[in-house]
């Protein structure tokens, strides 16, 4: 053995191989405890999904196939399409639906909650039946009040000037208004709501093209003349018989009279006018003689002692009268010397239109009038009134030409289809869990 040169110890075989093996043992243990920890926690992750999904009982939500909007102030939405069967839930005016499934005018729908109930579909409105609404108070925002009027019990505000017209919402007892418009129309009119629900989506039918043989047209026979002497043949007459009476005329179709009005918050709708009461005092409603006040404006102030009057223009209509808003002008004045009320000034036999409104003219201490009249040329002319002393007398008249009122929001309930949304992979996963659920029960 030579000194220079170094020699690695050998290990013995026996400790070599243990060393191998305590190596190796070692990695497959980190491995094994690895791919453990892994599965474990996708173990885990699917374990959860699972218990999400299975929180959410019932079957998946089902897909609407359109939207409405519900119209009366209360809807009820019922369990079965028999009117007897009990309500599962009560909507209020204006909440958004989810059309689920039509049967002929009946809907069953969905809240915003989930619950669901049957429902008749003229009292559902559509996206564009309540943008008509909106647009309807935005018109009625920007006309003048002609009166306030208050109501003695609970008054429905219908949203056409029709009986059987929706009513969205309720003038409270004893509650006030502002009227703003008028209208006439046949008592037993149904709303221009009434077509049938528009199909959802209709499908064009190709017509079929018939192969027609060319068959020659028949020539058309020659006219028939008359007599010479039709005239002759054709009398007596009904009417030239002696005695006889022409049958009197059939009678009119009722009619009601309903004004639009305006709340404080804002809404615009349809009352019958019978039902409001102007907010006039009673010293002065005593001269209505049976005639409906429709319009008026205080014109001044007077302190007659410690108390506060008013100068009082009003408009009044006959109750058979049915052209325009009002068919008499009337202003009263109080008197100091009597202490009662005064007539200054009257018109009748005025077809008059809204609006009535009291206005400042210059170099005069009262307040004037003006209002719309049709004068005997059938034209539309604005008439300003001034008080001259203590009477009254027109100073101008200026061509009126009326505003277009918005279109009444019509009740045919026509589904609109929602906009499709993206399902979430939770939706996704839910799907197949229910699905797989299904299966397993079958």
């Amino acid at each position: 053995m030579n000194c220079n040169t170094f020699q690695r110890p050998v290990a013995p075989k026996f400790l070599t191989r243990f060393a191998v093996t305590t190596s190796l043992s070692g990695a497959f243990r980190a491995r094994k405890t690895f791919v453990g920890a892994s599965r474990l926690g996708a173990t885990l992750a699917l374990c959860g999904a699972l218990l999400l999904c299975s929180c959410q009982q019932g079957p998946p939500q089902e897909r609407a196939i359109g939207t409405a909007y519900a119209g009366p102030a209360t809807l009820n939405l019922r369990k079965e399409l028999s009117s007897r069967s009990s309500a599962t839930t009560t909507v209020q005016h204006g909440e958004e639906l989810e059309i689920l499934e039509t049967r002929r005018r009946f809907v069953r729908v969905r809240t915003s909650m989930g619950e669901q109930g049957w429902t008749d579909a003229n009292l559902l409105l559509s996206t564009e039946q309540m943008d008509s609404l909106q647009r309807l108070a935005a018109y009625v925002a920007a006309l003048p009040s002609e009166g306030a009027a208050t109501v003695s019990e609970a008054l429905n505000v219908h949203t056409e000037p029709a009986r059987l017209s929706p009513s969205f919402f309720q003038i409270p007892e004893n509650g006030s208004v502002e009227l703003v418009g008028h209208s006439v129309s046949p008592r037993n009119a149904p709303p221009s709501a009434a077509s049938k629900m528009a199909p959802l989506n209709p499908v064009a039918k190709k017509a079929k093209a018939k192969q027609t043989k060319s068959v020659p047209l028949i020539p058309a026979p020659h006219p028939v003349r008359p007599p010479t002497n039709w005239e002759q043949l054709s009398r007596p007459r009904l009417a030239d018989l002696p005695g006889y009476t022409a049958p009197p005329p059939p009678p009119s179709a009722p009619t009601d009279d309903w004004s639009l009005i305006r709340t404080k918050d804002g809404k615009a709708g349809w009352v019958l006018s019978r039902m409001l009461f102007p907010a006039v005092p009673d010293d002065l409603a005593q001269y209505a003689e049976g005639h409906r006040i429709t319009a008026y404006q205080i014109l001044g102030d007077i302190e007659d002692g410690d108390k506060l009057k008013h100068d009082w223009i009003w408009t009044t209509v006959s109750p058979d009268n049915k052209r325009g808003e009002f068919d008499m002008i009337r202003v009263f004045v109080w008197s100091i010397k009597r202490h009662h009320y005064e007539t200054a000034y009257v018109e009748r036999n005025v077809t008059g239109y809204y609006p009535v409104q009291a206005v400042k003219v210059p170099g005069n201490p009262e307040n004037g009038f003006s209002l719309v009249a049709q004068e005997k040329d059938g034209k539309l002319n604005k008439r300003t009134y001034a008080f001259v002393g203590r009477r009254v007398r027109v100073i101008s008249r200026e061509p009126f030409i009326p505003t277009e009122a918005p279109d009444a929001p019509k009740m045919s309930t026509v589904p609109q289809t929602p906009v499709p949304v993206k399902p979430s992979m939770w939706q996704k996963l839910n799907e197949r869990v229910q699905m797989w659920r299904g299966k397993d029960q079958q």
